[in-house]
């Protein structure tokens, strides 16, 4: 059954002691695969190295006749070539470890001339495939011509023999006469226990199993006692898979097993001969310092936690208590009771998190009265637009603003006026270049402004210039600026006019001609410069039945998650789809399609729309 741990001690001792002893732990055995990798891994290097030693003494001694051999080819077309091979001859034979020195001849005719050696039967050689031969005779003791000197001297592998009691290795060297057929071999004999007595002096040797073995596993020469014929004949793992990897590679290292290697093995191939020195070392003798540290390292990190549960127990009684002093005051404060501060009574990290308790309990006083005041601010910019649709002469007329922080700079308004007559009515959409208090401000600024001058006499580019004018005395230290599209519409004239401060143009559609056109117009955003003087324009509404949207750039500018844009297109097909609904409709449809498009992503503008459309 899983238990949860309550109190904060029972949670430090499962959260942090028992975390704590696993790792160290877990490090411990890390550590100890680490360091049992790393000593098995320059035993390794080590072993190479020493049988890399051993393989050149050996390779030394086998290379010696090779020598001979090949100068005896290289004089074959010298002066005095008799001379010198028989002095050569005589070295090999007086080499250490040679027992006897053969030329064979595969005719008489092929041995005219030639230096003689001990008598023995000709023995099985390579042939050699047909390559050009130099020219050029060589006369050999005035007795036979045409015995010419291979381009390419061919040594064959040295060959394991037993004749007598003393098993030795052979060396044979084809010879060819001018035309590269073969004529016959020269053959050193040598003791096979001359090329290991090197690899006997080498300590290892006697203290640790060691072989040299053939290509195929056979047992040159062996350490261990014992009449041993091959390699893995007594079913030993390590020695079968050195055989195997002998095969595939000239030298590496085999290990039974990294985790706990019961033995340890490593070969290396002669470049004389094809054998291969092999090493095997048992692994408690490696990996016996690993042992001693592991012993150690757990007595000491057993140690360390028992220590470590005691400074718990020293610590942990005035860390609670003033746990418990942040949560009764956090619970206080839940209450909105922010009249007390916490004492900090220490100068550690609870001491910090009690002063930054009482510093965000502060903070969070002044939040909580600004965002109140803010939630003020936002109930008055509300009520500063019209909270009704509008129905005037045969217009239907409605309109919406949705902001993206708690206040907002999109602004629109219906102006109806005995002073403008009383079949007249404008409509005016405004969008503050920021979003936020300072928006809310310049639009209540503005709205104040407008209201106030539509009141007097004048057209609407008298109007607008008036404002511009007076909004220009505030934001020209400031440098925010508002756009303005201001409509006016004429029941009677049926007629509409408009001016256009920077804003995007209106949206007109004809219901009757399924077309759409922008109000479009020249004029810069208010505030910009107060000397500016706007157009007006002006248009008869009389052949057509029309749906006028008034919009901000907050809803062709909306984006999904993939970047895209909502865009006009889009805003054009639900008007043309809904233009037989209500205005409010017509409206709705369009917050609705935003909405959707939108899909995750925050609104990012404020978004304001006014449709006006004709019965």
């Amino acid at each position: 059954m899983w238990i949860t741990p309550r109190t904060l001690q029972q949670r430090l001792a499962f959260f942090v002691l028992l975390p704590l002893t696993v790792l160290l732990l877990g490090m411990g055995f890390s550590g100890l695969i680490y360091a049992r990798s790393k000593i098995l891994d320059q035993w390794g290097d080590a072993a190479i190295l020493r049988l890399q030693r051993a393989a050149h003494q050996v390779d030394m001694r086998l290379n010696a006749p090779k020598l001979w051999l090949d100068m005896y080819h290289q004089i074959s077309d010298k002066p005095y070539a008799l001379e010198l091979q028989s002095a050569i001859i005589a070295r090999l034979k007086a080499m250490d470890g040679v027992t006897g020195v053969n030329v064979v001849w595969n005719s008489p005719s092929d041995s005219a001339g030639s230096v003689a050696g001990n008598s023995t039967k000709p023995s099985p050689s390579q042939t050699a495939s047909p390559s050009p031969c130099p020219t050029g005779d060589m006369e050999m003791g005035g007795q036979h011509k045409g015995i010419r000197r291979s381009v390419t001297i061919e040594v064959s592998l040295p060959r394991f023999n037993t004749d007598g009691d003393t098993q030795t290795v052979s060396f044979i060297s084809d010879i060819k006469n001018n035309t590269c057929q073969m004529s016959g071999h020269l053959e050193v004999i040598m003791r096979l226990d001359y090329l290991t007595e090197v690899v006997r002096s080498f300590g290892w040797w006697q203290s640790n199993k060691a072989f040299l073995v053939d290509m195929n596993g056979r047992i040159l020469a062996t350490a261990t006692p014992g009449n041993r014929q091959r390699l893995g004949e007594t079913g030993d793992v390590t020695e079968k898979k050195i055989l195997e990897m002998l095969k595939k590679a000239s030298q590496g290292i085999v290990f039974k097993s990294r985790f706990n290697p019961a033995e340890v093995s490593g070969f290396y191939r002669l470049q004389e001969a094809p054998w291969t020195l092999v090493m095997i070392a048992p692994g408690s003798e490696i990996l016996a310092p690993i042992r001693t540290f592991r012993f150690y390292y757990l007595l000491v990190g057993a140690g360390f936690v028992l220590l470590i549960v005691l400074l718990i127990r020293v610590v942990i009684g005035k860390t609670v208590s003033a746990i418990k002093d942040v949560s009764g005051a956090a619970r206080r404060l839940a209450l909105g009771d922010f009249s007390e501060d916490l004492p900090v009574r220490s100068q550690d990290e609870v001491g910090e998190l009690t002063s930054s308790f009482n510093a965000m309990a502060h903070q969070l006083e002044e939040r909580m009265q600004l965002k109140n005041s803010l939630l003020l601010a936002r109930e008055i910019q509300q009520n500063l637009l019209p909270q009704q649709n509008m129905m005037f002469c045969r217009f239907d007329i409605s309109g919406k603003s949705l902001y993206c922080d708690d206040t907002g700079g999109d602004y629109f308004d219906f102006l109806q006026f005995p002073e403008m007559g009383k079949n007249r009515i404008a409509v005016v959409v405004g969008d503050v270049a920021d979003h936020g208090i300072s928006a809310a401000l310049l639009m209540t600024t503005t709205r104040a402004l407008l209201r106030s001058r539509i009141t007097q006499p004048g057209s609407l580019s008298e109007i607008a210039g008036d404002v511009n004018r007076l909004l220009g005395m505030d934001t020209s230290v400031s440098g925010n600026f508002i756009t303005l599209f201001l409509l006016q519409i004429d029941c009677d004239a049926k007629t509409m006019q408009w001016v256009r401060a920077g804003h995007d143009p209106a949206l007109f559609y004809d219901t009757l001609s399924d077309s759409f056109r922008d109000l479009g117009g020249s004029g810069m955003a208010l505030g910009v410069d107060s000397r500016l003087v706007y157009s007006e324009y002006q248009e008869s509404i009389r052949a057509c039945k029309c749906v006028i949207l008034i919009g901000t750039d907050g809803i062709w500018e909306t984006e999904n998650p993939l970047g895209e844009r909502f865009g006009k297109e889009r805003l054009r097909q639900i008007v043309r789809q809904c233009h037989q609904l209500s205005s409010h409709e017509i409206m709705e449809a369009v917050f609705t399609a935003v909405n959707d498009f939108r899909e995750t992503s925050a609104l990012a503008d404020d978004i304001t729309l006014v449709v006006i459309k004709e019965r």
